[in-house]
C-alpha cells in the first residue's frame, strides 16, 4: 500500500502545525455561554447534530470541489469557490476566522512544503479561506481525497473538543468519548459528502450563525471565534 502521503496528512492535521487554530473555538464559546453546551452529553449532541451535518452538506462538499480544482491547478475555479465560501459565511466573525486560519496555513505551507502552486495562488489574490488552502495543501502533498476529507473533519471536531476543556466541566477522557462517537458519524458521511453536487451544497443553521454574531460583541472572550 502506498502511504507516502500519510506523514504530510498527520503533520498538517496536528495542532502543532502553525495555523493558530488553538485560539478559535469555532462558535463553541458562545454555545457554552448560551447553555447549549454544558457537559459531555450536550457536547456530543453539539458535534453530532450541528457540526456533522454542516460538514456533510457544506464544508466537505466544498473541500471536494476545491480539491478537484487544485489537482488541475485551476485558479479561476478556486477563486470562484473562495467567493462562494465568503458569501455563505454570513457571520463576519466566522468569515474573518476562516481567512485568518487560511492565511496562517498558506504562509506555513509555502515555507514548509515548497510547491509551484503557492506563488501562482498568491499572485491571483484569491481570498485564502481555510477550506481552499487546505485543499491546495492536500493536493500538493499527494493526499488522497477521502483522507483529506477525513483529516479536515477530524480537525473540526477535535478543535471543538480541545476548546471544550477550557469552557465546560469535562475531562480529557470525556472529550475522547465524545470524539469517538462523532468520528463514527464522520466515517459514514464521507461518501454522502462526495455525492453532493455543487448546485445542492448548502446548510443553514441559525443557531450557529447567531452564536457567532453574539460572540463578536461579547464582553468577555477566551477565543477569537
Amino acid at each position: 500500500m502506498d502511504i507516502d502521503w500519510l506523514p504530510a496528512l498527520l503533520q498538517t492535521s496536528d495542532p502543532l502545525f502553525p495555523t493558530g487554530a488553538y485560539a478559535h473555538s469555532a462558535g463553541l464559546e458562545e454555545m457554552a455561554a448560551l447553555g447549549v453546551v454544558r457537559d459531555e452529553k450536550s457536547l456530543e449532541n453539539y458535534l453530532v447534530r450541528h457540526l456533522v451535518p454542516l460538514l456533510q452538506n457544506l464544508e466537505l462538499p466544498y473541500l471536494h470541489f476545491a480539491y478537484a480544482a487544485a489537482r488541475e491547478s485551476d485558479l479561476v475555479a478556486l477563486a470562484g469557490l473562495s467567493r462562494e465560501i465568503d458569501a455563505w459565511k454570513l457571520a463576519g466573525e466566522a468569515r474573518s476566522a476562516s481567512l485568518q486560519l487560511g492565511s496562517r496555513r498558506l504562509e506555513s505551507a509555502r515555507r514548509i512544503f515548497p510547491h509551484p502552486i503557492w506563488p501562482l495562488f498568491s499572485a491571483q489574490e484569491i481570498a485564502p479561506h481555510q477550506l481552499i488552502v487546505y485543499a491546495l495543501q492536500m493536493s500538493a502533498c499527494g493526499v488522497p481525497l477521502e483522507a483529506a476529507l477525513l483529516g479536515y473533519a477530524y480537525q473540526t471536531l477535535s478543535g471543538a473538543g480541545s476548546a471544550s476543556l477550557k469552557l465546560i466541566r469535562i475531562g480529557q477522557e470525556g472529550v475522547q468519548r465524545v470524539l469517538t462517537t462523532a468520528l463514527v458519524e464522520i466515517r459514514d458521511i464521507i461518501p454522502l459528502a462526495l455525492a453532493v453536487r455543487r448546485a445542492d451544497a448548502g446548510w443553514f443553521n441559525p443557531l450557529l450563525e447567531i452564536a457567532a454574531m453574539r460572540h463578536a460583541v461579547a464582553n468577555e472572550r477566551l477565543f477569537i471565534s
